[in-house]
Formats: C-alpha cells, sequence, structure tokens
C-alpha cells in the first residue's frame, strides 16, 4: 500500500514514515502542499495523511483541489486539538477521516486500516485466490492450512498482487504501491522478492500460483491449462 504523508514537520514525518514502513506500505513525503498535488498527479497513492498547516498551500485547499479533479484518494486529516473548526472545514470539503494532534501510532493505524475497509469491493478484508487466503487485517497469510511465515515487505507485494489477481500488473505499478518513489527501476529487487514468494507460496505445493509474463509483469492466479 503506497502512502503519502504531507507535512512540514520532519522530525515528525521522519518517526510516523520509519514507523509505516516497518509495516510494510511504501512511504513518500511532501512538505508543502503544492509539492503534494504533484506528488499525487504523478503516481497513484492508497491513503493521504495531510495536514491542515502547510506552506505554500494549506491542507484544506489541496482536499478541494483534489476532490474537485476528481481524486478520490482516501485522506486522513491531521489537525491540531483545538483546531474545530478546521475539522469541519476538512470534512466538507472531502477528507475521509481527520485524526488530533499528537495521537498514538496504534490509532493512526487503525485509522488507515478503517479508510480502505470502507471500499470493500476494492479493499476486501480477506482476500482468496485458489487456495491461498491473505488476511489484511491480522497481515498473514497461509495457503491450504499452512500459515507461511513472510517479512512485512514480502506481506505488501503478495497483498497488492492478490487485490490485482487474475490481472497482469507491471513492475512499475508494484513499484508505485510497493516501494517509494525513490525506488530504482533498473534495479532487481522486485525480482528477488518475487523468487522469495514462490519459495514459500509455490514451491511446497503442486499447484503455481505466481506466474510471470514475460515484457510484461506478473499475476497471481490459480493455474489454467492454457497458461504458458
Amino acid at each position: 500500500m503506497g502512502i503519502l504523508i504531507v507535512d512540514d514537520e520532519a522530525n515528525f514525518t521522519r518517526i510516523i514514515g520509519k514507523g509505516l514502513r516497518e509495516r510494510g506500505y511504501a512511504v513518500d513525503v511532501a512538505s508543502d502542499g503544492e509539492e503534494a498535488l504533484r506528488m499525487v498527479s504523478a503516481r497513484d497513492y492508497d491513503v493521504l495523511i495531510l495536514d491542515v498547516m502547510l506552506p505554500r498551500k494549506d491542507g484544506l485547499t489541496v482536499c478541494r483541489e483534489l476532490r474537485a479533479s476528481g481524486n478520490s484518494v482516501p485522506i486522513l486529516m491531521l489537525t491540531a486539538r483545538d483546531a474545530v473548526e478546521n475539522r469541519i472545514a476538512g470534512l466538507n470539503g472531502g477528507a475521509d477521516d481527520y485524526l488530533v494532534k499528537p495521537f498514538d501510532f496504534r490509532e493512526l493505524l487503525a485509522r488507515i486500516r478503517a479508510l480502505l475497509r470502507r471500499q470493500p469491493a476494492i479493499h476486501p478484508e480477506v482476500i482468496h485466490v485458489a487456495d491461498l487466503t491473505v488476511d489484511v487485517g491480522s497481515r498473514s497469510v497461509s495457503r491450504g492450512s499452512s500459515l507461511i511465515e513472510l517479512t512485512a515487505k514480502e506481506f505488501s507485494l503478495v497483498e497488492y498482487l492478490a487485490r490485482h489477481a487474475g490481472q497482469v500488473v507491471s513492475r512499475h505499478e508494484i513499484a508505485e504501491h510497493v516501494w517509494n518513489e525513490s525506488f530504482d527501476q533498473f534495479s532487481n529487487l522486485i525480482e528477488v522478492y518475487m523468487r522469495r514468494l514462490r519459495r514459500k507460496i509455490d514451491d511446497p505445493h503442486g499447484e503455481k500460483l505466481l506466474q510471470t509474463r514475460r515484457g510484461q509483469g506478473y499475476v497471481l492466479m490459480a493455474p489454467r491449462s492454457t497458461d504458458v
């Protein structure tokens, strides 16, 4: 899942970004409203964490402009404890939820998960592909009755593939949603992670679910007799 944090407090974004990355999220950071709009226009994010008080263009303006342009990215607005009017303005301007600073990091994680659950057709909590089960809530993966131990980044990769089961996803799409903006498109990191997933998900089983489409990307799907 790709998250953009928009806040001009460098220490805040460093701490929050580190915590989210440790849980497998791909995190980018913008320090002002204009930079945030530029970054959102350049790539798709799954959640936007948006502070109200920003230089160059404030968070309320950013929120209104995104909604006016038809962008429906879930927005979690950050406000000061006494800024009731800002909270109301943010929700009226298209924000999906708000969180008051300072907050507990566990609450931030819960709010992010809640935003994703509000779109069940796009973000189901439990995903099944053949006998593979990806439980987003518990961040666990199993094949049949066997639990598969994955790292945070491995889980993020298989979750993204599972959310697009049956669809070929390119390296570029994977890099955007599983890694961050600084990902080196010429590295072989995605291939390395795909090999790791195959060893854990496919090698112990007869049916192979992770497939490569040469020159196109990867697809997670139940095997068919016509697959090459």
